[in-house]
């Protein structure tokens, strides 16, 4: 199908639960049926609206999707299950995107969901090739084998290489974390609600040059949803064409030859960047300079750096001087991750891209009050996932206006919640889970999670 003639797409409803500290407390059960539950009382929609559904996590076995969407009910529709790794959640996104465009169904529900084990991220299977060996070799083969993990080693050097080619300093790429760390003491979602001073940040315990330890985002447990829906369903529904956020443009890519050409950036994504948001853009008929908000892909500051440059936030090789400028924050050309970004708010990878979606989304609806971008009605997420998923997503609001701030009040009327889930981060009632399951389910497979994610509130 010819990509201008497909169908829209809209995000009507949006989840998500706090990001925390990896303890095993919490199983991915509970995670992915409070997200879930939470976008279908954000949407105004019942399980039974619901046409497929897509689970995306990458530390988990096969049908844990099924197992968490059994939980909201068992009306037989197709649960696919995404790994994908830290894109899982745009891919899941980009999945029902492309299924309603092309009249596969008319409302799809996306929950990304992670429990995931203290310290740095490992593989799992080591009596089979590394997915992203060749990836690692590489690196080994330019800039030597350091004693870090395999990805701090990877985004160091490509810290070291922007460094060297553009001149950047390392305290540059500490305010990038400065700036992440400040914007997240408004997320009542974020892992880290802590404001560092720059100097706190460059003199912190030192994982690889020149990233200390509150420039690398943590391993999260939590939760993300999202649900996509027709034009038709929207239209059946007028009262909501407020709440949408039409998805304007999406590239979805993977690596050309380049990536392997010796470059640091081109390992870990600057390629995919480079021609995903291009795409993005013209399918939005846009062009960056209409962008003014950005959900970033900041594992490390080093990414942020890169894809700033990349995107074409910045000039070629200028994205230090646009930090420096503090363009990337509140009063500058740009507000990158007001929600703290992965750096501080966490990065359970199945539910990080659902988490920038729901961010940007409380953005364009003007809910997000204590941290609110004025004026935005183009937003960009940008999730990369090394070995290699590369997206750009642009949302704008369906009915073609600019965002405005919205009273929590008012906004606790709408949701029916009797709080505004952008700035508290609370649950819901048994009486409101129960009111969005399907009248086909089981209590079986249900089990004691809803007891256990209604003790949390």
């Amino acid at each position: 199908m010819n990509k201008n003639k497909q169908r829209a797409a809209y995000v009507l409803g949006v989840g998500l639960t706090k990001f925390v500290k990896p303890r095993g407390l919490v199983d991915y059960t509970e995670l992915g049926f409070e997200a879930g539950i939470k976008a279908l009382l954000d949407a105004h929609i019942t399980y039974d609206d619901v046409e497929m559904g897509i689970a995306s996590y990458c530390y988990g076995d096969s049908v844990s999707g099924q197992r968490v969407f059994y939980q909201f009910g068992m009306t037989e529709i197709p649960i696919l299950n995404v790994n994908n790794n830290c894109a899982s959640g745009s891919t899941g996104i980009s999945m029902a995107r492309d299924t309603v465009s092309r009249g596969g169904a008319d409302c799809v529900l996306v929950v990304g969901f992670e429990k995931m084990k203290p310290g740095s991220i490992d593989r799992n299977f080591t009596d089979r090739e590394d997915p992203v060996g060749r990836f690692m070799d590489m690196n080994y083969k330019s800039w030597g084998k350091g004693k870090a993990s395999g990805a701090v080693q990877l985004f160091a050097n490509a810290a070291q290489e922007y460094i060297i080619k553009n001149g950047a300093k390392p305290e540059d790429f500490a305010e990038i974390a400065r700036i992440n760390h400040a914007h997240s003491k408004n997320n009542p979602y974020a892992q880290f609600q802590k404001e560092y001073s720059l100097n706190q940040i460059l003199t912190g315990p030192l994982i690889q040059e020149p990233l200390t330890m509150t420039q690398c985002c943590p391993t999260s447990d939590g939760g993300a949803a999202a649900v996509i829906v027709s034009e038709a369903f929207l239209e059946a529904r007028p009262h909501l064409r407020g709440q949408a956020a039409l998805i304007a443009g999406q590239a979805f890519l993977t690596d050309a030859p380049s990536a392997f050409d010796g470059s640091a950036a081109g390992l870990v994504g600057a390629g995919l960047a480079r021609a995903a948001v291009k795409e993005a853009l013209r399918q939005a008929n846009a062009t960056i300079a209409d962008v003014q908000v950005v959900e970033l892909h900041d594992c490390f500051s080093s990414a942020e750096m890169i894809a700033l440059d990349n995107l074409g936030l910045s000039e070629p090789g200028k994205a230090h001087e646009l930090v420096r400028n503090k363009d990337i924050t509140y009063g500058g050309r740009f507000v990158v991750n007001p929600s703290g970004g992965l750096l501080s708010k966490g990065h359970p990878l199945g539910a990080t891209g659902l988490a920038q979606c729901a961010e940007l989304v409380w953005q364009l609806r003007g809910w997000a009050n204590n941290r609110l971008v004025p004026h935005v009605n183009l937003a960009l997420a940008h999730n990369a996932g090394l070995g290699s998923a590369g997206f750009v997503t642009l949302y704008k609001r369906a009915d073609g206006q600019e965002n405005h701030p919205v009273e929590s009040e008012e906004v606790a009327e709408i949701t029916g919640l009797a709080y505004n889930p952008a700035v508290h981060a609370k649950g819901f009632s048994r009486e409101q889970a129960e009111s969005v399951r399907s009248k086909r389910r089981s209590e079986w497979a249900l089990g004691r999670t809803l007891d256990k994610v209604s003790a949390k509130f």
